[in-house]
């Protein structure tokens, strides 16, 4: 299985990499930066704020950090920060277990980066902490973050998925009786009068319909995505005349508990296909995805 953060999220795995909060071949950079640039002239990051959430990390099961004072850091993209390029926590080098952090290395931009060892596992360059963070971040300065990457991050008791999530950010679902057909090279791939429609900040409508509405060839692959605010998604290929477009096709069988309503509908990539909605061409939009 091909394991990507937040289609729309994120990927990694055995037939290809993909990013944590991305779609194919997109790193976590890469995806932030042009989610920051879709985010147009009213951006609300970077920025850091208290978050009155427990957070825990663990890696393979044994605990790493506990705290109920960590700050959270919304980033989107490359900054002033390295290595900060999606939302995460930091927390008090007091609440991180004493003995964990190893092998500390510290570099020229006065960044400590430590292996993170419990258990007989370790993940290497799996912790660091910014001593000097230029302003609006200065309240990170001492302060430790984690991969997400081999590492297991909880908010409260709930594991967390790609990255932390965005306050400031809302996905709203909402039935609808609008008519969408999907189509690619002049040939209908699906076509429904009772899509469910997905509005997420800073990214393109999303049109999840019913399989039984889907008209196209579908192909499981070996992709799946994570995105922190829907789920685990599989993907499929879907074949259009004599040719196969791969990963064209997700669906998450079990959403999150916030977004019950898209369980099992599935939603095209607006940026592959034509969307014609109520008798009206989409243009396809320009996203991380395109």
């Amino acid at each position: 299985m091909t394991m990507r953060p937040t289609g729309p999220c994120s990927a990694a795995g055995s037939a290809r990499t993909l990013a944590r909060v991305s779609a194919p071949s997109t790193s976590d950079q890469d995806v932030g930066a042009a989610l920051a640039e879709s985010a147009g002239m009213r951006p609300w990051f970077p920025l850091v704020e208290p978050t009155p959430r427990w957070v825990r990390v663990r890696l393979g099961g044994e605990l790493v950090a506990d705290s109920r004072r960590a700050l959270l850091h919304i980033a989107y993209g490359p900054g002033d920060l390295p290595r900060s390029f999606l939302p995460t926590y930091y927390v008090p080098v007091e609440d991180v277990r004493p003995g964990v952090l190893v092998d500390e290395q510290v570099d020229d931009s006065g960044m400590t980066t430590w292996t993170v060892a419990t258990g007989g596992r370790r993940a290497e360059g799996g912790a660091w902490m910014h001593r000097s963070p230029p302003p609006p971040l200065e309240a990170l300065a001492g302060k430790v973050t984690f991969s997400w990457r081999g590492l297991d991050w909880f908010e409260e008791d709930e594991p967390l998925m790609a990255h932390a999530r965005d306050p400031h950010k809302r996905v709203d679902v909402a039935p609808s009786s609008r008519h969408v057909r999907v189509e690619l090279d002049g040939q209908l791939l699906a076509e429904s009068t009772r899509p469910t429609l997905l509005f997420e900040t800073t990214l393109p409508v999303r049109y999840y319909l019913p399989r039984e509405d889907v008209v196209a060839e579908l192909r499981p692959t070996a992709t799946s995505s994570i995105c922190p605010y829907k789920g685990i998604a599989s993907w499929w290929s879907v074949r259009v005349g004599d040719r196969v477009v791969e990963d064209l096709v997700w669906s998450y069988p079990t959403p999150i508990a916030e977004n019950p309503r898209i369980a099992g509908l599935m939603c095209f990539y607006n940026e592959k296909v034509d969307l014609v909605v109520d008798g009206e061409r989409q243009e396809r939009p320009v996203t991380p995805w395109s």
